[in-house]
């Protein structure tokens, strides 16, 4: 076996037979990894609940509403909230929340499980809407802005949250969360990449000597922004629509 590379930044070179028992061992701890996620998840499903206000209001296209009439009549909801930074266009939102919503596209298949996705978002509606608009999103839109503190008791409620709620009725339950690298779970993208020989290409990952990692560096502290607006936006700037959302 090669142990260097045919050239800087590669693989070593092997046969065909000795790259596939490497790949069967690194298949073994992928099987063992997917069989703790379930594991994992089964554990999610037996944790209690905790009982919200389900008059809580939110405000939707049509004024508010209570949190209750966000699932639509469905039996689940999956609440992303998203970050605001008011009276800024579109180019100074918040890349990562832009980087995940946008992500979450087909939601046929949640329906199908009598389940809604929705956005409460931390800035006023008229303002945050277009937001959406402009990224050409069609998921359902809210304004936490006010009840965001309250929906979130307990927690930083100025940061990114992924909730899990179930309904009983006219009484609303929560019954999961996770922020920080917990949302990931909503960007494909991030597997994908995982799956590729250069990974995320970021800086803080375990890669070999001679890795491009020019992302999330010293260097270049961005990581879903290129030239000064996250990545998402460009297309829809080049397609012509305006970022001015006041």
């Amino acid at each position: 076996m090669n142990d260097q590379p045919t050239s800087t930044g590669l693989p070593p070179v092997v046969d065909r037979r000795t790259w596939q028992e490497a790949r069967e061992a690194l298949f073994a701890r992928e099987k063992a990894h997917t069989r703790e996620g379930d594991a994992i998840a089964a554990a999610r499903r037996r944790l209690p609940m905790v009982e919200i206000d389900a008059t809580i209001e939110v405000i939707g296209a049509h004024g508010p509403i209570p949190i209750l009439d966000v699932f639509e009549g469905r039996k689940q909801l999956i609440a992303y909230f998203h970050a605001w930074w008011p009276d800024q266009p579109a180019t100074e939102q918040c890349e990562g929340c832009t980087f995940f919503n946008c992500q979450v596209r087909e939601l046929s298949y949640l329906h199908s499980r009598d389940i809604t996705y929705a956005v409460l978002c931390k800035g006023p509606y008229a303002e945050s809407v277009r937001y959406r608009d402009f990224l050409g999103l069609d998921m359902p839109w809210y304004s936490a802005e006010k009840t965001a503190p309250r929906l979130l008791e307990g927690r930083d409620w100025q940061t990114h949250h992924l909730v899990c709620y179930v309904r009983d009725g006219e009484r609303v339950f929560e019954t999961y969360y996770t922020g920080g690298r917990g949302v990931e779970i909503m960007a494909p993208t991030l597997g994908l990449q995982d799956m590729t020989v250069y990974g995320r290409q970021e800086a803080w990952e375990d890669s070999p000597g001679g890795w491009p990692q020019p992302w999330y560096s010293a260097e270049n502290p961005d990581t879903w922004r290129t030239n000064g607006r996250p990545i998402a936006q460009w297309s829809r700037i080049e397609a012509g629509r305006s970022d001015q959302l006041t």
